[in-house]
């Protein structure tokens, strides 16, 4: 795909695919035997879709970046270089499954049919999201999307209760929520995944392991092997290449089917890293936390571009079919970006609905 030098980490810039890396990419799916039957019965159709998907995520992006650098916004909270651990794990849902997404799983959001305007909208605090101008962090139950809360590790609880609903009224649906390697230091993950152990709730945890909390290197707070946290547990624990969209979806698939023949809940441990900073405010501080030579491993082991190569090398699709998929995902972003924008002058939030949804608000007297 095309690279935006203003907007993206600098490893990206003149990505090019490397040899190594390939290898390794594609031994990935082919590892495991369950999986790789996953991944080979994957039409080329749903193969551009799983691109499409990671496409549509990096460049809504590169937009909020570009409105951060505009001054449209303040800030943004990015999941550029972490894209297939929410795409792929979307990607092996039924569309009557629900998903909990945090700031770094946005693109759950449109890759379960939110609108993008919707989710431009969040940013710029108009009406014309569920959250009526008041949040970022939306969502659309009607598109089995909760909206989360600002407060880390309090979805995984949320999610075990979907999931046991779920459970009591006999529908055969699952629940997924991911969880970042720093909110498992919280007690709502462990009351919540203690909870789905016990009622065998049909829940999927993903630990999105990028390897920092905040500002924090995760080796500071945890040394230790997150899988090892699913054999406390005991339930089955699934160790996924988080930058491989191919093997996060086949791993979900199979955790999704355990935990929809009701046989409990399921963890997924995937191992990406976190480009950036905690938000766009912080990516300098962020840089100083480890040596260039992390950056530059992970930064060629971009989850859009190696899957790119991928496709071409093992799927034999052409480049100009990518090049214009991409081309119409980048006129429908600009178009969303366009309408979020205008909406400014027309949908911003009225004084008077200030307490409105708000719990606590004293009663007139």
């Amino acid at each position: 795909m095309k690279r935006y030098p203003a907007f993206e980490f600098p490893e990206y810039v003149d990505w090019r695919p490397d040899p190594a890396v390939q290898a390794e990419f594609h031994a990935r799916t082919t590892a495991d035997p369950q999986r790789a039957a996953l991944i080979g019965s994957l039409t080329t159709p749903q193969l551009l879709a799983l691109y499409e998907g990671l496409v549509r995520a990096r460049l809504h992006d590169v937009s909020l970046k570009r409105w951060v650098k505009q001054g449209v916004i303040t800030k943004a909270w990015l999941g550029s270089g972490e894209e297939a651990v929410t795409i792929g794990a979307c990607a092996a849902l039924e569309p009557a499954d629900v998903v909990g997404p945090m700031i770094r799983n946005a693109s759950a959001c449109f890759q379960r049919g939110m609108r993008m305007a919707e989710c431009f909208a969040a940013y710029l605090g108009t009406t014309d999201s569920i959250t009526g101008g008041r949040d970022l962090h939306i969502g659309d139950p009607a598109c089995g999307v909760i909206p989360p809360i600002s407060h880390i590790g309090d979805l995984v609880p949320v999610m075990t209760g979907c999931a046991l609903a779920f459970k009591l009224r006999g529908e055969a649906r699952v629940a997924l929520t991911w969880t970042g390697d720093g909110s498992t230091a919280t007690g709502a993950v462990h009351e919540g995944l203690r909870t789905a152990l016990s009622t065998r709730a049909p829940l999927v945890a993903v630990i999105q392991d990028n390897q920092v909390a905040l500002g924090t290197d995760r080796t500071c707070s945890f040394p230790g092997d997150f899988a090892q946290l699913g054999g406390a547990y005991g339930m089955p624990v699934h160790r996924v290449d988080g930058n491989n969209v191919l093997d996060m979806f086949a791993a979900t698939r199979l955790a999704v089917d355990h935990a929809r023949r009701g046989d409990g809940p399921v963890m997924i441990v995937a191992r990406t890293f976190r480009m950036g900073g905690h938000a766009t405010h912080d990516e300098r501080e962020a840089r100083d936390l480890f040596p260039a030579e992390v950056f530059a491993y992970w930064g060629q082991r971009d989850p859009v571009g190696n899957f790119e190569a991928w496709l071409q090398a093992h799927r034999g699709v052409e480049a100009s079919t990518l090049a214009a998929l991409e081309a119409r995902i980048e006129a429908e972003i600009d178009e969303a970006a366009r309408d979020a924008l205008a909406k400014r002058a027309t949908h911003e939030p009225l004084p008077e609905t200030v307490t409105h949804g708000v719990y606590a608000a004293s009663p007139e007297r």
